[in-house]
């Protein structure tokens, strides 16, 4: 039996919707190269032209308005389907499917996700981390339920998703009680050619950093910057530099007793959504996550 490859149905369903490569890539949150790559895919496993170009930008070819009619049918009913038995009582766990942007903290992101398991009704949690256009496209075709991310989807897409802003919090520098000790006094001030350890640059709350550490006129000798928040504070347990954690965490990090206050930036804000597909959220276990970090996590 042969199969229809899904993310190439939606890409090519995008690219027509939108009216171009172009257009689609912003939708996505994909290089136009790989939607173009995954278009031919689909094109060689229908044996037929789909796509046409024009002084308009792209047209479906006569072969393509069909497959484009049906596709229209196949995530409009995927939809129906899933909001239809996620309403229904079954016996069995509701699933939770979680889409966690790869840059978020592990710390928040199960903070997060933690008051799901407190709901009367049994939840079976999965989670999937991948960078956020990645979660984006899985959202769109039903993958997932929700996306957690610190960056919300911006006005140029269209794959009908909505942000929910779950709360915002500063930043809290902490260090090993030797640094602490060295660099606890004056702050921010002290932070001036202070050893630190900074996220990855193509991220939000890096440019937040950026942007704050400018206006104070601080320069830090960076010694190391990290894709993966886990790894960056085992480097700061070992004293490698001092580096900031959202606010949030502040109690967490005092409670454990492994590091030291440095100081905190509330004016460096770390904003954190729920994106999903639907306008009014209606999973019981996405509702409890946003009730739980709007009222309790970020009051």
């Amino acid at each position: 039996m042969e199969w229809i490859n899904y993310h190439h149905l939606l890409y090519f369903w995008t690219v027509v919707r939108a009216g171009s490569i172009g257009r689609a890539s912003e939708q996505l949150r994909l290089a136009p190269p790989t939607i173009s790559a995954q278009l031919r895919s689909l094109e060689g496993s229908f044996g037929e032209k789909l796509l046409t170009r024009s002084a308009r930008g792209v047209q479906p070819t006569e072969i393509g308005q069909i497959v484009y009619r049906y596709a229209d049918d196949i995530f409009s009913l995927g939809r129906e389907m899933l909001d239809t038995i996620k309403d229904r009582p079954t016996g069995h766990p509701m699933q939770l499917v979680v889409g966690i942007a790869d840059v978020l903290p592990k710390e928040i992101s199960y903070a997060l996700i933690a008051p799901a398991l407190q709901l009367r009704e049994p939840v079976q949690i999965t989670c999937r981390e991948d960078n956020q256009e990645h979660l984006l496209a899985n959202l769109a075709i039903q993958e997932l339920d929700v996306v957690l991310s610190d960056t919300p989807i911006g006005p140029p897409a269209k794959v009908r998703a909505y942000n929910h802003l779950l709360g915002e919090c500063g930043m809290t520098f902490f260090a090993t009680p030797e640094l602490s000790e060295k660099y606890g006094r004056r702050f921010p001030k002290v932070l001036h050619g202070a050893p630190i350890l900074l996220p990855a640059d193509n991220t939000n709350v890096r440019r937040a950093l950026d942007q704050w550490f400018d206006s104070q006129q601080i320069r830090p000798l960076m010694v190391g910057q990290f894709e993966d928040f886990a790894l960056l504070r085992h480097f700061g347990e070992a004293g490698a530099g001092i580096f900031a954690v959202p606010s949030v965490l502040e109690k967490q990090f005092r409670r454990e007793g492994k590091l030291r206050l440095v100081g905190r930036a509330g004016a460096v804000l770390n904003r954190f959504y729920a994106i999903s597909v639907e306008r009014k959220l209606k999973h019981p276990a996405v509702v409890a996550i946003c009730e739980t970090a709007r009222h309790e996590l970020f009051s």
